[in-house]
């Protein structure tokens, strides 16, 4: 910084100030400083600035799985969210989601400097006696039942699923079958728990659920089972991956969506309106999850307090064309 200053012909602090954005700086003062930046390969150092300052403008994010859908998106949103408020993200993943698991993840964002936590955690492991985190430490979780004791951000599952069963009711179906996600998902849980919960309201009898792991190759398998059954005539998938294994494994065995199948997915992937036929689905808003736990874990920094509690972003059905009135059977 002295030497940039001596080629200037200006002050350190001038040369702080330009390094760090700083308005009351004139332009043809500031215009010199670039340039002897740029000509001596001057780079501010933003770990000593971190250190300066107490923050670090980077927030940590622990995850299980890069695998799903729902994931990513999140991890994406919550990146561009970031961003927009000038913070990078550092990412952890964790293999295996365990109490031990989930303490390595901390303490390696510890040793890397980040302002504050947003852990992605879809599987039931908060719910459990044996997993606490840190104290101290400002965290915003995704995807959990835990708000009694964390700040929690999450979609509306159960009303996104009531709505996707409602729709299919109101077409005429006299029950409605689901395609379930893996057991150990808190989300797949939720939705399959809303599916029968819905069911039972409108006086219905809820068929066994066929259980899947998310893929679009575990939908197929569970759909070539659901295609021999005579008696489905309207299915809720629990994700739109695992929807397109089901279009396929209809279309194979004679089985016409929507003419004698409708078909609901979830989460409204991009992909989902170029499905054939074009997959009728509930819409969960990612970007509005990633701003959500942007903004609670920066609010948490700036008053240095936790705030447990749990906020729902709604969701909505997008009708398609993979649901139809029943036939006449």
């Amino acid at each position: 910084m002295a030497d940039v200053a001596r080629l200037a012909g200006v002050s350190s602090q001038t040369v702080s100030r330009v390094a760090n954005g700083h308005p009351g700086v004139v332009t043809d003062t500031r215009e010199r400083v670039l340039a002897a930046m740029k000509q001596l390969g001057y780079r501010p150092n933003s770990a000593a600035r971190a250190l300066k300052r107490g923050e670090f403008r980077t927030l940590g994010v622990i995850l299980f799985s890069l695998s799903t859908t729902g994931n990513v998106r999140t991890l994406e949103a919550i990146a561009s969210s970031a961003a927009q408020e000038g913070y990078a993200i550092t990412l952890q993943p964790v293999a295996v989601p365990t109490q031990t698991g989930v303490r390595g993840a901390f303490t390696r964002l510890g040793e890397l400097a980040v302002d504050g936590i947003i852990v992605i955690m879809e599987v039931h492991l908060l719910d459990a006696a044996t997993i606490s985190l840190p104290p101290h430490v400002q965290v915003v979780v995704v995807d959990s039942n835990a708000g009694d004791r964390y700040s929690v951000v999450d979609t509306d599952q159960i009303g996104g699923a009531h709505l996707a069963v409602r729709h299919l009711l109101d077409l005429g179906h006299g029950t409605v079958w689901h395609l379930a996600g893996p057991e150990g998902s808190f989300a797949a849980q939720r939705r399959e728990h809303a599916w029968r919960d819905a069911l039972e309201a409108a006086g219905r009898t809820a068929p066994p659920p066929v259980r899947g792991d998310w893929t679009a190759e575990s939908g197929y398998r569970a759909g070539l089972r659901l295609a021999g059954e005579p008696d489905c005539t309207a299915v809720f998938a629990a994700n739109d991956q695992m929807a397109l294994g089901l279009l396929r494994a209809l279309h194979e065995h004679g089985r016409r969506v929507p003419q004698d199948v409708s078909v609901v997915g979830f989460d409204d992937i991009p992909e989902a309106a170029s499905f054939v036929p074009p997959l009728t689905t509930v819409h969960q808003d990612f970007a509005e999850v990633g701003r959500r736990c942007v903004e609670g874990v920066l609010r948490q920094i700036a008053e240095q307090t936790s705030q447990p509690g749990t906020v729902l972003v709604p969701t909505r059905l997008t009708v398609r064309a993979s649901t139809a009135p029943a036939a006449a059977r």
